[in-house]
């Protein structure tokens, strides 16, 4: 069997993982409900990188007017989170597919069982379910490759945010800026995923020599970026260099904000952080230490 499917220790989380496509859930309610849950994430998971696979070619076109729309129905999530930035800049579906398959997997456990609340952490990416009265504590990290916490989020039922995404240069996916980190909170987290992209990529300090880029072709033949150069390390900046790159990155968040495509964001870099966000949902890992026993890190 190609997928991998397990309990991991202690038997709350489930583990699925197909190629490329690695999944942490835990669902929280009665054990009928749990094992109904894990049983509807598993069925589900069973053909999402098939059908992935099937429409790839279409995923990796840049997004925009003229586009085909996907048929799958996480290859249509995918599309129609990075819609809002297909006239703006450059982005094609694949910047939202670990949300979107968050997202799927999600749908697919609460339409199955009634559950308190439960989450699916696509690498980092973190569809949320939550019922009235419940709230999730969520830790962000400052780096993919060696995470540790910079701040943190309680999320309760009553608010807007479903979704969180990080990206930045370290992460599993390219990227065109200089971020360590970008965490997007978000309605879903296909749409935080693609937030993500773009503000990580809007982070960024063009043509500096201490910024070293190389065509993301040249890295993987079959990437959806082509030959755009993608950042592979970041000198020690100056304090001056560090403020203009998170200047540049705030200035894109706030603008996403006032249009409603994400509820908060928090940039990193070089261990300096902004926060843009509607209210104090995310506060720094020094205010309160004790949140960092989170159940859920982004």
């Amino acid at each position: 069997m190609r997928q991998q499917v397990s309990l991991l220790p202690g038997g709350r989380r489930l583990h699925l993982q197909d190629g490329p496509i690695d999944l942490v859930i835990e669902a929280f309610g009665g054990s009928a409900e749990v094992k109904a849950a894990y049983d509807a994430a598993i069925c589900r998971f069973q053909t999402v990188l098939d059908e992935l696979c099937s429409e790839l070619s279409l995923l990796r076109m840049p997004a925009g007017p003229g586009a085909p729309m996907p048929k799958g129905t996480i290859a249509t999530r995918m599309a129609t989170a990075v819609a809002p930035y297909a006239e703006r800049t450059f982005i094609t579906p694949m910047s939202a597919v670990a949300g979107a398959v968050a997202d799927e997997i999600l749908e697919a456990m609460t339409s199955a069982a009634k559950l308190s609340k439960a989450y699916v952490n696509d690498g980092g990416d973190i569809a949320l379910h939550l019922a009235p009265g419940e709230q999730f504590v969520v830790g962000m990290i400052d780096r993919p490759d060696r995470p540790s916490l910079f701040g943190t989020a309680i999320l309760g039922s009553s608010d807007p945010v479903r979704g969180i995404a990080t990206s930045g240069w370290h992460g599993r996916s390219f990227s065109l800026g200089i971020a360590d980190a970008v965490t997007v909170l978000a309605m879903r987290a296909a749409i935080a995923d693609a937030a993500a992209t773009i503000i990580a990529n809007a982070v960024d300090l063009p043509g500096h020599p201490r910024v070293h880029r190389v065509s993301a072709r040249s890295i993987a033949p079959d990437s959806d970026l082509g030959d755009r150069p993608v950042t592979r390390f970041v000198g020690q900046l100056s304090a001056e260099d560090i403020l203009c790159a998170l200047d540049q990155g705030a200035a894109v968040s706030e603008q996403l904000r006032s249009e409603g495509l994400i509820h908060s964001a928090a940039l990193l870099l070089q261990r300096e952080t902004r926060v843009v966000t509607m209210n104090d949902l995310i506060t720094s890992v020094a205010d309160n230490r004790e949140r960092c026993r989170s159940l859920v890190h982004a």
